[in-house]
């Protein structure tokens, strides 16, 4: 899952969400540096991911920018700040996609259109066929499932609305995975990795 080519070679491909994902969400949403705090483990996951030869990328809803609630400034120290805090726990963010409109701007990137997914397949020159793509509500997984990806909902953010619902809301797609959080999704793909490597190093030659 997930392996795609990549100028010519293998490349192991995650997308994710960043709010209620990454960090933590605010009904009133993320608006300054100071109010970007990473969920607990989140970083530390995605280090993991790095570490196994994943790259990471972001995609995210900003609408605060077309609503004038933030300015680019400051969604670029948000970013930096991330990235930072990342860089101390041994990880990295290979490129942030995000969605600048308003709700009633009628673009192609909000999620839960797929635009947003498209910007990334063109810009790794991939089929984003089975690439996981991870996030905390209903919009992440419509879009990334649009283009072929396999939905992971994780119960943070606003995917606390789901806790104890088995199965999830038959508006999910099917076969989307449901995990605690981000490092319990990661744990889950990286055994996955494992047991498939393992798997194929048994067949005879």
């Amino acid at each position: 899952m997930g392996l795609h080519l990549y100028t010519g070679l293998v490349m192991k491909l995650i997308i994710l969400d960043r709010n209620g994902t990454i960090n933590v969400g605010r009904d009133d949403l993320v608006k300054s540096e100071v109010e970007w705090t990473p969920l607990p483990g989140a970083l530390d996951a995605i280090a993991r991911l790095n570490h196994a030869g994943w790259h990471v990328v972001v995609a995210s809803n900003q609408s605060g920018i077309g609503r004038g609630v933030f300015d680019m400034a400051a969604l670029n120290a948000m970013h930096m700040k991330m990235h930072k805090m990342l860089a101390a726990a041994g990880g990295r963010i290979d490129a942030v996609f995000f969605c600048p409109h308003s709700p009633d701007e009628q673009c192609d990137c909000r999620k839960p259109l797929p635009g947003l997914f498209q910007q990334i397949a063109e810009r790794y020159n991939v089929d984003l066929k089975d690439v996981p793509c991870v996030g905390d509500s209903l919009r992440d997984a419509l879009a990334g499932v649009a283009v072929g990806c396999e939905p992971h909902l994780v119960l943070t953010g606003m995917g606390a609305t789901c806790r104890g619902v088995d199965p999830l809301p038959a508006e999910y797609p099917p076969g989307t995975r449901v995990h605690e959080d981000l490092a319990a999704c990661v744990d889950f793909l990286l055994e996955r990795e494992r047991r498939a490597a393992a798997h194929d190093s048994s067949r005879p030659t």
